[in-house]
């Protein structure tokens, strides 16, 4: 029995090579470029389809980053990830489905998702080939990432051999699913070209995958079969590519004499950002998370919308006129939207150390502010003077961490109302989380992070 299990398992082959085989490393390394990419606009919604790089982290993690970033607001809803690649080494007709029954990584172990499989298996396209998977690594490389942003999912991993883009719609479209199915295109750009050159080459394939163009050549991308079979299928879906990055690896880690060209794509339908009836909403199960609690009324229904279940972090401060009464949020998104309300509104009416546990005969009296936080990101600094020339004020939400001793702190950005200078800014929130004045920020780690942020009196109609 265990001999069967072992040999039903396809463990990783390029640990150690394209990414490190340290479990703490790996999710270090794929943190660090999660942490550095750009920060999006905030707005309900994850992307349904991504087109990203598979070179080694130190080329093209940065890359990759980007795309996977904006599936943060997915765990818990993607429960299937659908992950097609090019052959590197073993040739195959069609697309090669592994033998296997579990991918490892680093990071732990994934299933294969035997519902999706029996789903295509009768398609004369779709074949099995353990030996196509083995050292593979156009897949393995977007499993780490996956599982960081993702947490727990299933795998549906297809190599893409000798097919038409047309064959590779047709699976797409049978597995293609509602809002727990993702789709993982894997493909580089250009190879081997002086760095100019490459320039030029991977701009007119970023237009041609913008243009829906399937007529794109194996020397544009080496994944041109399974990103041309995304653009069919997503063109009949209504999705339209959006570059998120693109870059080569002269940008990144290597020389630029002969270089290898990276983008990243998200698909999707159009998204709007969030407003005032998404902030009504907030308000509303915050209000009755606190209502119950206090045996003054029942909680929220929970609600089918899906943007309620999108994983995100948010802060409930409570008021009473101008005074705080409570404010209690996190700073990393651990669960869905409306539960993180819910549970942050009751911490801050009953758990804020600072204050008295909330009494009914005060809660008429309370007002209540939701804040949504976007994900934080690093900021890069030479200095102290450095730092505070790159704050935001107004915008940014600050954490400082010392690294040497352990403390943490944060200021939302309503803090600027209080602290507008950005030295006084640092020296409070200093003060805040225990770190010495004099403590020189180039050993402390900063991130930053801006809010949306709606209160009820200014929602009342």
């Amino acid at each position: 029995m265990d001999l069967f299990r072992n040999a039903n398992v396809r463990p990783a082959a390029v640990a150690g090579m394209f990414y490190p085989d340290d479990p703490r490393e790996l999710a270090d390394e794929v943190a660090s470029h999660l942490d550095r990419t750009a920060e999006a606009p905030q707005a309900p919604g994850f992307p349904k389809a991504l087109i990203v790089p598979h070179a080694g982290y130190v080329y093209s993690g940065p890359v990759a980053a980007s795309a996977y970033d904006l599936l943060r607001p997915a765990r818990g809803i993607v429960r299937r990830v659908v992950i097609l690649g090019p052959c590197h080494r073993v040739p195959v007709r069609g697309l090669a489905l592994p033998q296997a029954g579990t991918f490892d990584t680093p990071l732990g172990r994934i299933s294969i998702d035997a519902d999706a499989l029996r789903a295509i298996r009768d398609l004369p396209q779709v074949v099995e080939s353990a030996a196509t998977h083995a050292q593979e690594h156009a897949l393995e490389v977007q499993l780490p990432f996956l599982q960081k942003v993702l947490g727990d999912f299933s795998l549906v991993p297809l190599v893409v051999g000798d097919a038409s883009p047309e064959k590779v719609a047709e699976v797409l479209d049978r597995l293609w699913g509602g809002a727990e199915t993702l789709i993982v295109i894997s493909s580089d750009l250009s190879h081997y070209h002086a760095y100019d050159r490459a320039q030029e080459i991977d701009r007119a394939t970023v237009q041609a995958i913008l243009d829906f163009d399937s007529g794109i050549s194996h020397d544009q991308a080496c994944g041109a079969t399974p990103v041309a079979g995304m653009l069919i299928a997503a063109k009949r879906k209504g999705l339209a590519p959006r570059l998120l990055d693109c870059r080569n690896s002269g940008d990144t880690a290597g020389d630029k004499r002969r270089v290898v060209g990276y983008a990243s794509f998200a698909l999707g339908g159009e998204r709007e950002g969030y407003g005032a009836e998404h902030g009504r909403a907030l308000l509303r199960i915050a209000r009755a998370s606190i209502a119950e609690a206090l045996g003054a009324g029942p909680a929220e229904p929970p609600s089918k919308e899906t943007w309620l279940a999108e994983s995100r972090a948010t802060f409930i401060t409570l008021m009473q006129g101008e005074k705080l009464r409570g404010c209690v949020g996190a700073l990393v998104a651990r669960r869905p939207l409306g539960e993180d309300v819910a549970a942050n509104a009751r911490a801050a009416a009953f758990e804020d150390s600072r204050f008295k546990p909330l009494t009914l005969e005060e809660f008429a009296g309370t007002g209540i502010e939701v804040s949504l936080l976007s994900t934080p990101k690093s900021v890069a600094f030479e200095d102290h003077a450095d730092l505070l020339r790159k704050l935001r004020p107004g915008v940014d939400g600050v954490i400082l961490e010392d690294l040497d001793e352990g403390k943490r702190g944060t200021f939302l950005p309503q803090v600027w109302e209080d602290f507008s200078d950005p030295e006084q800014f640092i020296a409070r929130l200093k003060h805040k989380a225990g770190i010495a004045r004099d403590t020189d920020v180039r050993r402390c780690r900063v991130k930053r992070y801006s809010v949306l942020k709606w209160r009820e009196a200014d929602l009342r109609s």
